[in-house]
């Protein structure tokens, strides 16, 4: 089993990087995130460890744009950072699993068996069925009616993407925001865009909570 691991600090990435030979994986460790993220186009991995806060490409950012390329192997974060905020980016990003420095080596192994045994974001099937006769093909990011596919801007496809994530939730304008677009974006321009999405849909997908943010209902 091969696993990519990102970590800047050169002590720490050599421990774990020893750690996991020791117990019989393959592990390609870089201290950039731009080197990762060429690795990951370049070769076939089973298991990422990201740290957040590195040269380059932040941890973030590299999980986000592996997700949308459809990269669906499990992933945890290896990071300081501990305030709400920061572990909400996480999982929106697609993480599987959080493990906070200073960690012990031993708890970094059962977290990484328990990703592995779970399958995190691995299932039987890529097909999500929602309601009304939608389904979202979740490697390839595209939503269909009745088996026609419905074409979707790359925002619009951020935005289904974090709602088909939280279907059953309400998502808010805010966690629109982050996840879409990673920094302050007008609110207005918010609600210009999930109503454009939502004309696409013949019958209805998307439900507007007043006051709260949007659902897709399970």
């Amino acid at each position: 089993m091969r696993i990519l691991l990102l970590e800047d600090e050169y002590t720490l990435r050599i421990g774990i990087l020893e750690f996991l030979e020791d117990l019989g994986f393959t592990v390609d460790d870089f201290a950039s995130g731009d080197e990762a993220l060429d690795a990951l186009f370049e070769k076939s991995y089973d298991l990422m460890l990201l740290d957040v806060n590195v040269p380059g490409i932040n941890g973030f950012e590299l999980l986000q744009t592996a997700r949308e390329h459809g990269k669906t192997l499990p992933a945890i974060f290896i990071t300081s950072l501990t305030d709400v905020d920061a572990l909400a980016r996480g999982y929106r990003s697609g993480c599987c699993d959080y493990i906070k420095k200073p960690f012990d080596l031993v708890e970094l192994q059962f977290r990484i068996e328990h990703a592995i045994k779970s399958e995190c974001l691995k299932t039987s099937s890529d097909t999500i069925e929602l309601p009304n006769g939608y389904s979202y093909d979740a490697s390839r990011f595209v939503l269909q009616h009745e088996g026609e596919e419905i074409a979707l801007t790359k925002t619009e496809k951020r935005m289904l993407e974090l709602l088909v994530q939280k279907r059953g939730q309400v998502v808010t304008p805010e966690e629109f925001q982050e996840f879409v677009w990673g920094e302050a974006v007008d609110p207005a321009n918010i609600r210009v865009q999930i109503n454009k999405l939502r004309k696409k849909f013949s019958a209805g997908l998307i439900t507007n909570i007043r006051g709260l943010g949007y659902r897709i209902d399970l």
